[in-house]
């Protein structure tokens, strides 16, 4: 009996150990098995980085900004698989490694980063797409009557793709509000100028009075509150 399972204890560790290994593709297998549904790719450039082009239906959060790091990583789903990678593979190796020690099932990096992509012959998603920025004039003028929720927010943002379906479902049962979008990687300088530190910020305005704010993931139960 004590043989048996000092046995089994070996091949569990085994097991563990085996999955903690770090797991590399080269960027042509990483390209096919992005595809796959239900996977999570993640950029941990700086945003500046993801705006000069990513891979398709990346998120993104700067590894080497901790407090953005450890609050976006947050909102991806630890049994679903993380494709991750950066420019070169470095920052990326050492974000896939910590994702493994808390409870990643399944992390995946991109051997040599977006340089190896490149190199493949592969084409990066959101270059040379520099969109006009939002104006104060023309945010002012939608927030300027009637009740007003502002979204600072981003494609890219782990905790802002959580928030759409809130949004979305918050938005259809309050038809008297009205959506002002406000894009983080873009639109930068309404960013700055509402105070809006993270993304996402929520904020509600009555007939352009700010009323409520929130940094983060809200509830449906706060927004409605927020708009009473």
């Amino acid at each position: 009996m004590y043989r048996f399972l000092m046995a089994a204890l070996l091949v569990c560790m085994g097991g563990a150990l085996q999955a903690q290994q770090p797991q590399q593709e080269d960027a042509r297998t990483f390209a096919k098995d992005i595809q796959q549904p239900g996977v999570q790719v993640f950029d941990v450039r700086t945003a500046e980085e993801y705006n000069t082009g990513h891979l398709p239906k990346a998120l993104q959060a700067d590894y080497t900004n901790k407090p953005e790091f450890n609050e976006r990583v947050k909102y991806l789903d630890k049994q679903k698989p993380v494709y991750i990678y950066c420019l070169s593979g470095g920052r990326s190796s050492k974000a896939a490694q910590w994702m493994r020690e808390n409870g990643f099932t399944k992390v995946v990096e991109l051997e040599n980063g977006v340089n190896a992509w490149k190199q493949a012959g592969l084409q990066l998603e959101g270059v040379n797409t520099k969109k006009t920025q939002l104006t104060m004039e023309a945010y002012n003028k939608g927030i300027a009557k009637g009740v007003v929720l502002t979204d600072v927010g981003a494609e890219w943002c782990p905790p802002c793709k959580q928030l759409e379906p809130v949004l979305a479902a918050f938005l259809k049962s309050h038809q008297q509000v009205k959506l002002m979008k406000v894009d983080g990687g873009n639109d930068t300088d309404v960013m700055k100028a509402v105070g809006a530190k993270g993304l996402p910020t929520l904020i509600v305005y009555k007939n352009g009075r700010e009323v409520w704010r929130k940094q983060g993931v809200a509830t449906a139960e706060e927004l409605a509150a927020a708009v009473k």
